[in-house]
């Protein structure tokens, strides 16, 4: 296969990245649930990475509810998929610094290191979606994330991985077989 086969395969077994996409729907919504107790700032600070941990078992769980080949072996480009990933934990080493820094700032952080994280994947599945959301998500987080409390940050970014989840499931609908 050339790099262009290579790429829709990607795209059609992995319905774009739709499954982790649909997860992160969870993952906000329990950082909501965080967000909105009485809880020291550090504790839902502590609390919110944790919400983050479940992200690869859910994604699978979703991925067998919507067929979606959860690693697709046979293709080089899914390890290219997986490092644009990994590449997102180490950027959250900036969140960890924030963390007891600027605690009130942390989720913000967070949701900008989510967003701008998602640009390398409009080009793995050839997804506008993809590259428009990894511009909107970060400028919007930094300026609800300073203008607001950051339960209001963890509302919006339900409101873009519904509508993230909604336009992917569109893209993949539209992809050929």
């Amino acid at each position: 296969m050339n790099l262009e086969e290579l790429r829709n395969d990607c795209a059609k077994k992995q319905k774009k990245g739709l499954h982790i996409i649909t997860a992160s729907v969870i993952i906000w919504i329990m950082v909501l649930g965080v967000h909105l107790t009485s809880l020291p700032i550090l504790t839902k600070n502590l609390f919110t990475f944790s919400c983050t941990a479940p992200l690869l078992p859910i994604s699978f769980a979703i991925s067998k509810i919507l067929k979606i080949d959860f690693q697709n072996k046979e293709n080089p480009l899914t390890k290219l998929g997986i490092l644009f990933s990994v590449n997102q934990i180490l950027y959250l080493i900036i969140a960890m610094w924030i963390y007891p820094t600027i605690p009130e700032k942390m989720l913000m952080v967070i949701a900008i290191i989510f967003g701008a994280h998602l640009m390398p994947y409009s080009w793995l599945y050839k997804s506008k979606s993809y590259f428009a959301l990894s511009v909107i998500i970060p400028i919007s987080a930094l300026v609800i994330g300073l203008n607001f409390e950051p339960y209001i940050l963890a509302i919006t970014m339900i409101l873009f991985e519904v509508i993230f989840s909604v336009l992917l499931l569109c893209e993949v609908r539209r992809i050929k077989e």
